[in-house]
């Protein structure tokens, strides 16, 4: 069997500068490069970039497939949107990492070692992107589901022990998004314990509140908060004020009724 590899990675928040993909086209002279993307494959040689580099200067998502059984997906955000508590508890080693880099985090899924003859013999890398990179969009607004299923890579792979406790406690795992279920599929979590995860998981609440209760929160919040909010969308910071916003409401929305 021929060495295969692929390599796309993609700028989301900002387009590429005509030098930047000058600098980017002295890595290969092969790659499709475009202001929003880079894209190449390899039948031998190897890529003469760093993927953690490139996604620390150029790129906010990224993908590798490679015929001997690897495949992994990398997303940058920005440093505000995980706490420490949240990435120490979900890291696990070869398998869910995050990097901290000046206003950044770099998440890695890793899937190694894969046992899937038949996917690997087929797979061409294409694709991936354009189902995975949503991930980006729900961390982004504080969904952490695709971080758990970080953990649940792991936990199929058996590389947790027996007695190690359930890293982070997420909601709504029995209603995954279509990029959440494409994460799930690229790290080859096993469907069983995905679907037991499910019915597991806590009840997301705010699902139970009618738009009357949403009118009434909006209503009651302060002037300098809702000012505040319309600023940041004014600003094209849409991700932030709704990740703030969702917080907070979601923070009153699942206290314990009566």
């Amino acid at each position: 069997m021929s060495e295969y590899q692929y390599y796309e990675f993609l700028a989301i928040d900002r387009p590429l500068t005509k030098d930047e993909m000058a600098e980017l086209r002295m890595l290969s002279t092969r790659a499709a490069i475009t202001p929003v993307s880079f894209t190449n494959e390899y039948n031998w040689g190897d890529f003469k970039g760093d993927p953690d580099k490139l996604m620390q200067r150029y790129f906010d998502a990224h993908v590798y497939v490679a015929n001997w059984m690897t495949a992994i997906f990398m997303v940058r955000l920005p440093i505000e949107v995980l706490y420490e508590e949240t990435v120490k508890a979900m890291s696990v080693p070869y398998m869910l990492d995050f990097k901290a880099v000046k206003n950044h985090w770099i998440i890695t899924w890793s899937l190694d070692e894969s046992e899937n003859y038949d996917r690997f013999g087929v797979e061409d890398g294409s694709g991936w992107m354009t189902r995975l990179a949503p991930v980006r969009d729900d961390l982004l607004r504080g969904d952490l589901r695709s971080l758990y299923i970080g953990w649940l890579a792991a936990v199929t792979r058996e590389m947790m022990d027996d007695d190690e406790m359930e890293a982070l406690t997420v909601s709504g795992l029995g209603n995954l998004t279509a990029a959440q279920m494409a994460l799930a599929e690229f790290l080859e979590v096993d469907p069983d314990l995905l679907a037991g995860a499910g019915m597991g998981s806590p009840v997301d609440h705010t699902e139970k509140l009618s738009e009357k209760d949403i009118d009434r929160w909006i209503d009651a919040l302060p002037r300098n908060e809702v000012k505040a909010v319309m600023k940041q969308l004014l600003e094209g910071k849409g991700h932030q004020a709704e990740r703030i916003i969702r917080n907070r409401f979601c923070g009153i929305a699942t206290r314990p009724t009566d």
